[in-house]
């Protein structure tokens, strides 16, 4: 599908940037609800709580994932209400909510909508879902499943603008298609892409086995963001070498290249293409290109 310009509204309600916020979109019957777990009091008294819909609570218990919780609720309020006092949902910091401005999604509607959204989610395998159950997408009329894919197109194009990345697949994420390489002996040969987020090494790459002596002084962010992955099983030890048990996307390209050799690299000169250009090479051609183009 081609993409298209669109405009967002975000009203900032209390006048407080990281506080309520109501988004609409043009031409999108939808209106989604931002706000942090901390507002919930002085929020949760307006009229757009008392509204049907589907919700994200999202976190981060010091995880290497964001953890994500998807659910679904006649009256939204009533159902924050209850997550409020769960101690389950810690990780809670930043609350979603998607309902409509006019006629009310009815309880299938936002269960298909809740059932989309966490079949995307596990999808992308971008978070830590904390649903123990992913529930199936309800029978809707042909004309009802037409108006939700409808909503749930408009939402997915909302959610990256406000920070939500788990529903987008690796592929979309990808700012162009070559593929860079770093090999370095025979302990390291990984393969990657840049991304809309920072560079992705790809599954099956193979990373050195120890870091030197002094990576944990040189780049300490780095060095635990490595035992990290290893303590997650993102690095996998085999024989003598370490391999990547998925996609994994890192914020840059040199904290790619540093985890894969186990000590301090510089990215944009570390990974090259197949024809040996390396990536800041590549990234200064088009920056070039871009200014004969203007």
């Amino acid at each position: 599908m081609k993409q298209r310009s669109f405009k967002i509204n975000i009203l900032v309600v209390d006048g407080i940037p990281d506080g309520l916020r109501l988004v609409e979109k043009s031409n999108w019957n939808g209106l989604g609800i931002v706000f942090p777990r901390g507002r919930y009091s002085q929020a949760k008294n307006r009229e757009e709580f008392s509204s049907s819909g589907v919700y994200l609570l999202v976190g981060n218990d010091e995880g290497l994932l964001p953890d994500l919780y998807i659910g679904e609720a006649d009256v939204i309020r009533e159902r924050l209400n209850y997550h409020i006092s769960d101690d389950k949902k810690e990780f809670w910091q930043k609350t979603f909510i998607f309902t409509t401005r006019g006629t009310p999604l009815n309880k299938a509607q936002i269960k298909y909508l809740e059932a989309c959204l966490l079949e995307l989610a596990v999808q992308s395998g971008r978070s830590s879902l904390a649903n123990k159950v992913t529930p199936k997408r309800p029978l809707l009329s042909e004309a009802d499943q037409a108006e939700m894919e409808g909503y749930m197109d408009e939402l997915l194009t909302i959610l990256p603008v406000l920070g939500i990345s788990f529903f987008e697949s690796i592929e979309n994420t990808k700012v162009n298609t070559t593929v860079y390489e770093l090999v370095e002996k025979d302990y390291c040969k990984a393969k990657g892409v840049e991304t809309s987020e920072g560079f992705m090494v790809l599954k099956d790459s193979i990373a050195r086995l120890d870091e030197v002596a002094g990576m944990k002084k040189g780049v300490p962010g780095y060095y635990d963001l490595r035992k990290q992955l290893r303590r997650d099983d993102v690095l996998q030890k085999s024989g003598d070498q370490l391999v990547f048990k998925r996609d994994w996307d890192f914020k840059s390209p040199s904290a790619a290249a540093s985890v894969c050799l186990g000590k301090p690299a510089s990215g944009p000169a570390s990974w090259k293409d197949k024809s040996g250009a390396t990536l800041g090479n590549n990234r200064k051609k088009t920056e070039i290109q871009k200014l004969t183009d203007d």
